[in-house]
């Protein structure tokens, strides 16, 4: 790697001389613009839009579009005017917690490499961020603009992201954040039970680029003179499911698949508290709806019997009542 910036690391009263490496690298396939007849690359000459002639660089200027084609140029010595460090310095603000730096203000990422004799407190900054479990928000100028930054360590090296100012960062304005739209329970556990099944430890390395790949492949193929493999279609992704439930089902089921796992009885996915809850309603539901035709039957057959025993008693009570009558009756007299 190549030093891309030399300066300081100002941490109190100490200082802390570093070397900065761009961190990452671009791995995109780079093309020229080329006449396609016979592959000479195209150029571009910088002509004036008023005069017509063309101009070098020493003759360029910034100039600020203030609008109705009117133009403010500014010159070198107007930007030399201007509050920039020009120490070379990376001061060291202030300590906080990292899970306080949103990761949407992270902008570009440099390795920190000790200089000569300062590695003893390269060291220390370094053990100490460690143990503190914060980073540092620091202020630094490169490429003639004064940025925000971190400090942090990551394998063993201090890691300098420069960040967006908080005005770079646009407030998302979508229609939808204003309705009033209900996720049903259901719906969001079964959801959850997607996430579950889909939850893993992030291997960075276990994701390639296929679009880079098979672009190289072409490339490569142009230049053997031999003929391009078609590579393998993708599954394409299912088309938007009208039931949402039935989805989320899929979806989980997939993911076990893919995990080599099988998938929940019935191709559902593993019971939640609100299916569990249903399913045991339905089954009482059922259940009572099975005793009641039962029991109907029961007392229209026990009905005829009901009837018989009334009528055998009601006979015999008037059985009873005639002799009884019969008994008691008086005698008659001459």
């Amino acid at each position: 790697m190549r030093a891309i910036w030399k300066g300081a690391v100002s941490f109190g009263l100490v200082s802390i001389a570093v070397k900065l490496y761009s961190a990452t690298e671009e791995k995109d396939i780079r093309f020229h613009q080329v006449h396609r007849e016979d592959g000479g690359r195209i150029r571009y000459k910088r002509t004036c839009s008023i005069c017509g002639e063309e101009v070098t660089y020493d003759d360029i200027a910034k100039g600020y579009d203030i609008g109705g084609g009117e133009m403010v140029i500014l010159t070198d010595e107007d930007f030399a005017e201007l509050p920039l460090s020009t120490s070379h310095a990376i001061d060291v603000l202030e300590f906080v917690p990292a899970e306080q730096v949103d990761p949407i203000l992270y902008n570009k990422a440099y390795f920190l490499e000790p200089e000569g004799s300062a590695t003893k407190p390269y060291v220390l900054l370094r053990d100490a961020l460690l143990d503190s479990e914060r980073v540092a928000i620091v202020k630094v100028a490169l490429r003639q603009r004064e940025q925000l930054a971190t400090l942090r360590v990551r394998e063993g090296v201090l890691l300098l992201n420069t960040m967006l100012w908080p005005d770079e960062v646009r407030t998302p304005d979508f229609g939808f954040l204003d309705e009033d739209l209900k996720v049903r329970p259901p719906e969001l556990a079964m959801a959850s039970s997607l996430i579950d099944s889909m939850t893993g430890e992030f291997e960075p390395d276990a994701f390639t680029d296929d679009y880079r790949a098979a672009l190289q492949e072409v490339i490569d193929a142009k230049v053997e003179g031999r003929e391009v493999v078609q590579p393998e279609e993708v599954e394409e992704a299912p088309a938007a499911a009208v039931d949402l439930m039935a989805a989320l089902k899929a979806s989980v089921d997939r993911a076990r698949a893919a995990r080599g796992e099988q998938p929940a009885r019935g191709g559902g996915a593993e019971p939640t508290p609100i299916s569990s809850a249903r399913s045991a309603q339905k089954a009482a539901a059922q259940k009572k709806a099975t005793k009641a035709p039962a029991k109907k039957a029961a007392e229209k057959k026990a009905a005829p019997k009901k009837a018989a025993a009334k009528k055998t008693t009601a006979k015999k009570t008037g059985e009873a009542a005639k002799k009884t009558t019969k008994k008691t009756a008086p005698k008659k007299t001459a």
